[in-house]
């Protein structure tokens, strides 16, 4: 099918609209992952290992970069909303795809959470640092923007994309202004040598703080929710996934190395039990003024902002998905037909966000999250190989190297971290998946058949093929991309390795 200018809107019966290329599926996948992570728990890190903290964030890169690829050829193969539940549902079977998608939902559901939390805690930082009280709750701040948020995804998806743009580019910006003004205050032998009163393996085991770094990268898959919305998936999604862990892990190492180098060596283990890490550095620094409020606004409205967006974006994807096959109760597949957005499923899901902010604990937050994330990255691993083996017909633009290895290993590294965690993730993600099976089960007998939907990959636009012009932009950006995210890696680890060659 070729491509005209108004293509996007190409959709089949019950589809959704094709409104998003690479830079929002970039966008929206690093908006999923660089957030609350990254400037919370993922800082907490450092207070245990200090500059080593660049090893736990390497080898968190590494775990991810194999199954990003395996995503990238299940994301071009089946390019449906609701990606690792669809997978695992055609590779595995329905019951699999479920517990895949309800893991997903809750994962995610769980970021939306923390991070509405973190929001609050930078931007009390900020009006605080302007002079400015703000008498409200952490909770009532983080419901109302949580709302917020979930009104503006009801809206439409070239609406969302839009917003992810503004809110990534503009937290890069902020981020590139704040790194040079923070470069006269760093003190370099804070990463050649740990302070004393550093306990050799710190407050958690080196695994488990691996683990929570590579919380900082879960959802680098995130785009593949969408696929049913991106143009041109077969081509965009593959370099999405490629660019996507090493996008993660450039922003991590980066904020991670400032975090080190401005940080008191008296101070740095306070940084493990801070609920805003950076800005308990900059303070025990005497960094404060402009320095503090460009950090907490970008912090605020870039990255929190960015991944709030993105995390209430992609879950109701997959609850869409699972209710229009039938797994769900039906409702939540209903779309609106002036925005053509699954309006109930964001709707439905953004009430239990609320909820979870509740709890005001990014700690129960964090522990859920984790185990809901390798949990349904395990299925998603073992649905890949599944796929190869019984689906070899799919149309593949792109195959991961070596599968037989790569996804059993894969596969093993992730249940290995997920031994790692607390007993009361454990409890808590397999009542969750009770539940998700209950209903499952309730709905698969009453719809039966009946209830499951195959999508026309032809009508919905999965095969269009970009004219001339339009490949030769696709290939112009991935090349711009490419240049711009490898030179962040290596700039990322040579700032590491700056202070041990002076």
């Amino acid at each position: 099918m070729q491509s005209t200018s108004n293509s996007s809107a190409v959709k089949s019966s019950g589809g959704l609209k094709r409104s998003f290329g690479l830079c929002e599926a970039i966008t929206i996948t690093a908006g999923s992952v660089i957030g609350v992570g990254l400037f919370t728990v993922g800082s907490n890190v450092v207070g245990d290992l200090g500059s080593s903290v660049i090893l736990a964030t390497l080898i968190a890169l590494v775990v991810s970069i194999y199954p990003a690829l395996l995503y990238a050829e299940m994301g071009a193969a089946l390019p449906y909303a609701g990606g690792t539940y669809q997978f695992a549902s055609i590779g595995l079977g329905r019951a699999a795809g479920m517990l895949a998608g309800w893991n997903f939902i809750i994962s995610l559901v769980a970021v939306t959470g923390g991070e509405a939390l973190a929001f609050s805690y930078y931007f009390k930082t900020l009006l605080a640092a302007c002079g400015i009280d703000l008498e409200i709750s952490d909770i009532a701040l983080a419901s109302i923007v949580c709302a917020g948020f979930v009104a503006a995804n009801v809206f439409g998806v070239k609406f969302t994309g839009r917003l992810q743009n503004a809110f990534m580019f503009f937290f890069w910006g902020v981020a590139f202004i704040w790194f040079l003004t923070m470069i006269p205050n760093i003190s370099l032998p804070n990463f050649v040598r740990a302070p004393e009163f550093l306990p050799a393996d710190g407050n958690v085991s080196f695994m488990s703080s691996v683990c929570l770094i590579w919380w900082c990268f879960a959802g680098f898959e995130a785009c593949v929710a969408m696929g049913e919305e991106i143009r041109f998936p077969r081509i965009t999604l593959p370099r999405a996934l490629f660019l996507a862990p090493f996008v993660v892990f450039a922003v991590n190492a980066l904020f991670q190395w400032f975090l080190v180098g401005i940080t008191p060596a008296e101070h740095i283990a306070d940084l493990s039990s801070a609920s805003a890490p950076f800005t308990e550095a900059m303070k025990s620094a005497g960094i404060l003024g402009f320095p503090l409020i460009l950090l907490a606004a970008g912090i605020a409205f870039g990255g929190d902002f960015s991944t709030l967006n993105a995390s209430i974006a992609t879950p109701p994807r997959y609850l869409f998905t699972m209710a229009r096959d039938g797994s769900m109760p039906k409702v939540f597949a209903v779309v609106s037909k002036r925005y053509q957005t699954p309006y109930v499923a964001v709707i439905t899901l953004g009430v239990l966000s609320i909820a979870l902010i509740t709890t005001n604990s990014l700690i129960y937050i964090a522990s859920l999250s984790l185990f809901a994330d390798l949990f349904y990255y395990v299925i998603g691993i073992v649905a890949a190989y599944a796929l190869r083996r019984n689906h070899p017909d799919l149309t593949r633009t792109y195959k991961a190297p070596l599968i037989a290895v790569g996804a059993p290993l894969s596969a093993l590294i992730y249940i290995y971290m997920m031994s790692e965690l607390d007993t009361e993730a454990f409890i808590t993600g397999a009542v969750w998946c009770a539940l998700g099976l209950a209903i499952h089960f309730i709905c698969s007998a009453k719809y039966g058949k009946a209830g499951e939907f195959t999508l026309d990959m032809e009508s919905s636009g999965a095969d269009e093929i970009p004219t001339k012009e339009e490949k030769e932009h696709l290939d112009r950006e991935f090349r711009v991309w490419t240049v711009v995210v490898g030179i962040s890696c290596l700039v990322a680890v040579g700032l590491f390795a700056l202070p041990f060659v002076l």
